[in-house]
């Protein structure tokens, strides 16, 4: 049995001198006695898998609203694929798997539902209240909005875990640089960090182009034109003949494609800047990241996505319907914050109106959220 001094000491031995070392963490905020059998890491990681709001994501729109079928994707699922994805690459650079899938697990933590629809409504509501945006909140929950600990407050998990929520960035994802200022304004991510960015990407486009598919709004002839899936299709096409197998086997090859790229064009990147420490990833410039080749084909297919899933009429319309639930859903709670539930309202004094409402709705699942739209408007759903 390997008690956490050996599970460090592994770490020592095995990663890559730039990883990040659980024994080297900057610590937590509030003081706790570590585990017998558990790096910090790995405690985090649990921390996280335990917690409310990462049930809660099982019921959050990804792209399709979760009552449409039980095939699609939802936030929880998408979760876990980044977590997979991440800590593969993690494992093939000799970097921390435990820290890239604690990152990787809480990345999305903060989302409301129905996906960038709910966020941009809540965003626009709460503009003159601090605004609102999925990486600040994912902070906010395990910093303070949790409650599991007789303690504190939140989950009290690491600085490196903390830093790799509020830095995510993607395409989508853009950190409030307000709120970098206790994790290193101005440096570079840890290199777990950059992986769970990439692998976010990675997992949404191909599996939304998988759940396109199955929804039929998009078909596999409109996707030729795009250089990367031509290449796939073609490889694919070879060896397969059952259009449903043929489906999944193209998005198999996506994704392994973008992952073998970025995972050679990180090493070379890390080899050419001389990378030997973590101080040395701290003042790089993004390390992990693809081939400027497969980069240019990556835009390609994010773009036919955007234009052709994202903008789908049957997407849109669920988009704004989703927006009006947020939108009718905050104004009914301005009239009197007293129909919010005592827990949220007796923390008004502290953090304001507008943030415990923002708070309140951030949490709810889609499924609750459309519940919570009928006790407050229609007149004879039971409360």
């Amino acid at each position: 049995m390997k008690t956490v001094n050996s599970l460090m000491q592994d770490e020592k031995s095995h990663l890559a001198p730039f990883a990040s070392l659980s024994c080297e963490s900057k610590g937590r905020k509030h003081e706790i006695k570590d585990s017998a059998h558990r790096t910090p890491f790995q405690r985090d990681r649990d921390r996280i898998v335990h917690s409310t709001a990462f049930r809660r994501l099982e019921y959050k729109t990804q792209v399709f609203v979760n009552h449409e079928a039980d095939y699609y994707r939802t936030r929880l699922t998408h979760t876990i694929e980044v977590a997979q994805i991440g800590r593969s690459m993690a494992k093939s650079l000799r970097l921390n798997e435990d820290l890239t899938e604690a990152i990787a697990l809480a990345h999305d933590i903060g989302h409301t539902p129905f996906g960038h629809a709910g966020e941009r409504a809540l965003h626009d509501l709460m503009e003159k209240h601090g605004g609102f945006e999925h990486n600040s909140q994912s902070l906010r929950v395990v910093d303070y909005l949790e409650e599991r600990y007789a303690e504190y407050r939140g989950l009290n998990l690491t600085w490196e875990v903390r830093e790799g929520i509020i830095k995510h960035h993607t395409s989508y994802d853009n950190p409030d640089k307000s709120l970098l200022k206790d994790f290193l304004p101005g440096k570079s991510s840890s290199l777990e960090a950059q992986i769970v960015n990439i692998a976010d990407e990675i997992a949404y486009n191909n599996h939304d182009i998988d759940d396109g598919l199955e929804s039929d709004l998009i078909k596999i002839e409109e996707l030729l034109d795009i250089p990367l899936f031509k290449e796939c299709f073609d490889r694919c096409r070879k060896k397969v003949r059952n259009e449903k197998i043929l489906r999944f086997e193209i998005v198999r090859e996506l994704i392994g494609a973008q992952i073998n790229d970025a995972i050679v064009s990180s090493i070379n990147r890390i080899n050419e800047k001389n990378i030997k420490s973590l101080d040395d990833v701290r003042n790089s410039e993004i390390l992990i990241d693809y081939s400027p080749e497969m980069k240019k084909k990556n835009i390609e297919l994010k773009k036919h996505l955007y234009e052709n899933l994202y903008k789908n009429y049957k997407v849109l319309k669920m988009q704004h319907k989703a927006e009006r639930y947020i939108e009718k859903l905050f104004r009914a709670y301005e009239e009197d914050i007293r129909q919010l539930p005592p827990k949220f309202f007796d923390e008004v004094k502290s953090q304001g109106e507008k943030r415990v409402i923002a708070d309140y709705i951030a949490g709810m699942t889609d499924r609750y959220a459309q519940d919570e739209y009928g006790r407050l408007f229609l007149p004879y759903e039971r409360m």
